[in-house]
């Protein structure tokens, strides 16, 4: 078919949305195709990982995205690098901080350990069965992890959050942040 005298020829004097387009190679080496947008094949198919950091009361602070086949752990500096919780009753600025880690089995790394105790972090974050059990497991605070699950199903009560029909991760993103933000606003009217 024959439209304005080409057929599928891209010149110099071609309009530039005409022009191939990529998404820019990140300065850490090569990216798989699809990495850079937080797609990637988990044992549940083609899907993203959320990752949170979330307060003791099950709010949220940060949020990290990354393809579906990236392991939990490397999420893990950019969670503690970001939010803070005001303090309590005493003055001063926010905690960066928190006094204890919880997190699942897919946290059990001694990097992970080791980076608790340098910051004096305590970390609740039970063993995988290929590790030596510890003496030092505190039952009664893993059992607010439940908080966190219950952040993941209050997130997922919004369909663009549970369904990821955005493309880009920017825009996903953002789904995200409005609907934390939501729950932020619910959370200040229980008070």
């Amino acid at each position: 078919m024959k439209t304005g005298g080409w057929i599928g020829r891209c010149t110099t004097w071609t309009p530039a949305w005409c022009e191939p387009t990529s998404t820019r190679q990140e300065p850490g080496g090569h990216r798989p195709k699809g990495e850079a947008e937080a797609l990637g094949r988990s044992q549940g198919g083609f899907s993203t990982k959320l990752h949170v950091r979330a307060e003791g009361r099950g709010r949220p602070l940060v949020f990290a995205l990354t393809a579906g086949q990236r392991h939990e752990t490397q999420s893990f500096p950019a969670l503690m690098a970001g939010g803070s919780v005001p303090r309590a009753h005493t003055p001063g600025a926010p905690r960066r901080l928190p006094d204890a880690l919880v997190g699942d089995r897919g946290y059990s790394y001694n990097s992970l350990r080791d980076w608790c105790r340098e910051h004096r972090v305590q970390a609740v974050i039970p063993t995988r069965s290929d590790q030596r059990r510890l003496r030092s497991f505190r039952h009664a605070a893993y059992r607010k992890r439940c908080r966190v699950e219950c952040l993941f199903n209050r997130l997922k009560q919004n369909r663009r959050v549970a369904t990821r029909y955005e493309k880009r991760a920017a825009n996903y993103l953002a789904m995200v942040l409005i609907a934390s933000i939501r729950l932020w606003l619910s959370f200040a009217d229980t008070l």
